[in-house]
């Protein structure tokens, strides 16, 4: 069978998600900020016109957002990851074999396709998303998957493409390396750019023709990949199953400076749960948890403190209670008065699956009741949303909580985000 993959890539994920269910929005400048309001990780091309730049702090492009009518949206991540399982969910529609590469992006193998109108085929694909969820989307294909990263980026520059690329031709594949800058390849980016640079290798061509051992010597195994690929030979297949993370890390900053110890322990007791979840989703255990907190660096008339505890656990677990226990004894040991706090985290690490965890002959946990509690109350959460059920200990009001004053609601998954349609 001959490779063949097709990279589906939402446009502007985050400022769509908006325009679906407002269209009114439709033409205008949109950003959407990060946690706590604080810089700009999404743009709509409005914006990207106006030269607002990415990861740039909400406050440095306050006079442009205001004098150009940039409508401005706080994180909504339950919308976006809502509405990037349906499309997700759509696409398994066009093939059974599909990875999905990111939030916005997915994998899928057209390897039995050669046969079709490829060109038709990712129009339907692209046609059918945007009917049935609102997301417009680019289609790459091509017969490796860094071929297909480079016509996914290609398709949304060229005004022929309409946002479909298929490169299969030899003559086409050529021709687009040479329109693309090295440090455009998927995998290459801007430090490995320079050092090519300084080789006279400048665009993807150059790159592709360059030795396997040249390649191997200064790209490492990982580039010869990537010159293998843009070659036409397929190094990556499709990772249908997403690998297990070795290490969770769930930190935020807070919506104020925090000083109370009270609060901070609510904190960092939602940000343990967290990771607890996420360790049972995919079915593991920690060996190890880290507790880290810092003051904000960028305000130099206060006291800076940055410091983290890691408690290696007597034995490896998953269950909510233990995790707040042993993250609950590092934040003490860690915190000092006198300081106001911008941000804490938890991280686990050591992961192991959790049906290859060897108990100590002193545990005196109930584990048996550990885990059924726990499947008890990601059930709940499950079924009614997260966080319906929690500890204790990880408070009600919180008033630590980040800021996020310009947020959508969750029109897709809460019942009160419903749109409601008039007749009058």
């Amino acid at each position: 069978m001959t490779s063949l993959f097709a990279l589906v890539d939402c446009n502007n994920f985050y400022a769509s998600c908006e325009r679906v269910f407002n269209p009114k929005l439709e033409g205008k400048p949109i950003v959407v900020l990060s946690n706590n309001d604080g810089c700009i990780i999404a743009r709509s091309n409005e914006a990207k016109a106006l030269g607002i730049q990415m990861g740039e702090p909400a406050f440095k492009a306050k006079d442009t957002i205001e004098q150009h009518n940039v409508h401005v949206f706080s994180s909504n991540y339950t919308l976006y990851g809502d509405m990037s399982a349906r499309v997700m969910q759509t696409l398994g529609q066009f093939t059974p074999h599909l990875e999905v590469y990111s939030i916005d992006e997915a994998f899928l193998d057209l390897g039995n396709f050669y046969g079709r109108d490829l060109n038709q085929y990712a129009g339907e694909m692209r046609h059918t998303v945007k009917t049935w969820t609102g997301i417009p989307v680019s289609v790459g294909v091509a017969p490796t998957k860094t071929l297909a990263k480079l016509a996914n980026r290609l398709s949304k520059k060229s005004k022929k493409a309409d946002g479909v690329l298929v490169l299969t031709d030899e003559r086409h594949i050529q021709e687009a390396l040479r329109r693309t800058e090295v440090g455009d390849v998927w995998g290459v980016g801007r430090r490995y750019a320079r050092k090519l640079a300084a080789f006279g290798i400048h665009t993807a061509l150059d790159l592709r023709n360059t030795s396997d051992a040249f390649a191997k010597k200064h790209l490492t195994v990982v580039g010869l990949r990537t010159v293998r690929e843009l070659r036409g030979e397929p190094c990556q297949d499709l990772e249908m199953v997403a690998p297990n993370k070795q290490h969770i890390c769930t930190s935020r900053s807070f919506g104020a400076p925090v000083t109370e110890l009270s609060q901070l322990k609510e904190a960092t007791a939602n940000y343990a749960s967290r990771c607890a979840a996420k360790l049972r989703r995919q079915q593991s255990c920690t060996g190890a948890i880290t507790v880290f907190l810092e003051t904000n660096r960028f305000r130099e008339t206060d006291a800076q403190y940055f410091n983290s505890k890691t408690i290696a656990l007597p034995t490896a677990t998953n269950s909510t209670l233990e995790l707040l226990h042993y993250a609950n004894l590092a934040l003490q040991a860690l915190y000092r008065e006198g300081y106001r706090y911008k941000k804490s985290g938890v991280i686990v690490s050591e992961l192991r699956p959790q049906n290859q965890v060897q108990t100590s002959l002193l545990d005196i946990v109930d584990r048996d009741k550990h885990q059924r509690l726990m499947q008890t109350l990601d059930k709940l959460n499950g079924a009614l949303g997260r966080d319906t059920v929690t500890c204790a200990a990880q408070g009600t009001t919180r008033p630590w909580q980040l800021k996020c004053e310009k947020k959508s609601p969750c029109y897709t998954t809460q019942l009160k985000g419903l749109l409601c349609v008039g007749t009058s």
